[in-house]
């Protein structure tokens, strides 16, 4: 008996170790102060704000950001070329932002190498972005882009907005088409394979007749940032322009105000041997330039206005089915030797000129569109 109380006695002590066990439980705690750097995806989770940067003056611009806030949400930030890289500088501080959509803003050689930068400095803070155009653009900017893994949608055939249509249709409601295909009226390439199809959808004329309108309204408020957000979120709610108050009433007086413009070209237009030019000054040379073509007899016209604020012209550039160069690329080139920016399309592009430069990218421009 003494012998089996013994055997007991070593039994019980051998169960010590078991108080050691729970002992070494304490790592544990250990294990939940290593969750830590959960605060860290917290934080990055946060991240939840989308914003489109898109082209201000015209309607493939407003199309697009429309577009994209109807399958993405977020907001808008509407901006001329000028106002593009001020733009990105603002967004790419700002922790909330999750996805960028920059639609509809061409490059130029002055810009790029910028631009570059600023999409680098946004992939490495993990922020999604996409860059949805149209414009010429140097080859070696797109491979750039995509090596940063920036999502590139570019095709210069197609307007940008149909180009947004094309990706995100899954997202987009029925009436995103409409959208597009009068963006595609409005940019000249109605004809072009995407936006043609588009187009055989509606009336032709009712498509017309709507583009015109939703262009002369961004036009004619150039000035008045929170109406042009206004046609972003009703274009975004699937209105078409005739629902959309006062439309039809502001395109006739804008209609009002380009009839007079045609005697304004008429009697203050110059030609020179490859185009014809002229100064505006109380419209938007866009609203000009197809006039100044037209009655020049040239196959090239241009029109400028100053922007006193910014010691710089705006100009507007357009050539007619004759013109045998690509406009954009050549002033893009020459905007840039003269220390300011500009590109576009084959036959309708734009340029920022300082303002001492104005004469010599005119005369300059008349040599290389021989």
């Amino acid at each position: 008996m003494v012998v089996s109380k013994n055997k007991i006695i070593k039994k019980v002590a051998t169960k010590k170790p078991s108080t050691k066990k729970v002992a070494t439980k304490k790592p544990a705690t250990k294990k939940v102060a290593t969750k830590k750097p959960a605060t860290k995806k917290v934080a990055t989770s946060q991240r939840t704000k989308v914003i489109c940067i898109s082209h201000k003056e015209d309607c493939d611009g407003i199309s697009s950001a429309a577009l994209i806030r109807q399958a993405f949400g977020g907001d808008s930030i509407l901006v001329d070329y000028p106002g593009q890289m001020e733009a990105l500088n603002q967004v790419v501080s700002d922790e909330k932002l999750k996805s960028l959509f920059i639609c509809d803003l061409g490059l130029s050689k002055k810009t790029q190498d910028e631009f570059i930068d600023i999409m680098s400095r946004l992939r490495k803070n993990k922020i999604s972005v996409t860059y949805i155009d149209h414009h010429d653009i140097d080859p070696t900017v797109v491979t750039a882009l995509k090596k940063l893994k920036v999502k590139v949608i570019h095709d210069i055939n197609e307007c940008t907005t149909v180009q947004v249509y094309t990706a995100y249709k899954s997202k987009l409601q029925d009436h995103a088409s409409f959208v597009a295909a009068c963006a595609a009226i409005t940019d000249y390439m109605q004809d072009r394979p995407l936006g043609s199809k588009l187009l055989q959808i509606y009336d032709r004329q009712f498509a017309l007749i709507s583009a015109t309108v939703m262009t002369y309204n961004i036009v004619g408020h150039q000035r008045e940032p929170d109406y042009l957000q206004y046609l972003v979120e009703e274009l975004a709610d699937s209105k078409f322009p005739h629902d959309i108050p006062n439309t039809f009433e502001f395109a006739q007086i804008q209609v009002e105000k380009l009839s007079q413009i045609i005697a304004k070209v008429k009697k203050g237009m110059k030609t020179m041997s490859n185009l014809g030019h002229m100064e505006i000054l109380d419209s938007g040379a866009s609203g000009a330039v197809n006039f100044v073509m037209g009655l020049s007899g040239k196959n090239v016209g241009v029109a400028y206005k100053e922007r006193i604020d910014h010691g710089i012209y705006a100009v507007s550039v357009r050539g007619s089915d004759n013109c045998k160069v690509h406009l954009g690329r050549i002033v893009n080139l020459l905007a840039t030797s003269l220390g300011g920016s500009g590109g576009g399309h084959d036959k309708a592009c734009g340029a920022v000129v300082p303002k001492s430069k104005i004469k010599k990218f005119i005369t300059e421009l008349n040599k290389q569109i021989k």
